[in-house]
């Protein structure tokens, strides 16, 4: 009985794993793209205050500083979602060593 709850165990921690690993790609290429948003309005806005645009850089600043909030956001995503990971990998890692080592009949002090 006990090998089947681990086996059930194994399965959902590798589930959580993969919805990880999904939300982490997903959040990648979000990312990237956030980074592109943002030099693109750098670049917009640099083009404005060398024409002298007062009007088109005061617009442009506020959307440069909005591109660079929302790229934070989804930055600290990623970084909360990469730890997550590896929280998940280590739960396993651990389970799966404490398993061996109750089959081995090792204590696990070493």
């Amino acid at each position: 009985m006990g090998s089947a709850v681990h086996v059930a165990e194994f399965i959902v921690s590798s589930a959580r794993l993969t919805e990880l690993h999904e939300c982490s790609a997903l959040l990648r290429r979000t990312r990237k793209r956030a980074e592109e948003i943002v030099r693109e309005a750098g670049a917009l806005l640099a083009e404005a205050e060398l024409s002298g645009d007062a009007e088109r850089v005061l617009a442009l600043r506020a959307d440069v500083e909005q591109a660079r909030q929302a790229y934070c956001k989804v930055l600290n995503a990623y970084v909360a979602i990469c730890g997550r990971i590896t929280e998940e990998r280590q739960a396993i890692v651990e389970e799966q060593f404490a398993r061996s080592s109750r089959h081995q009949g090792l204590s696990g002090v070493a």
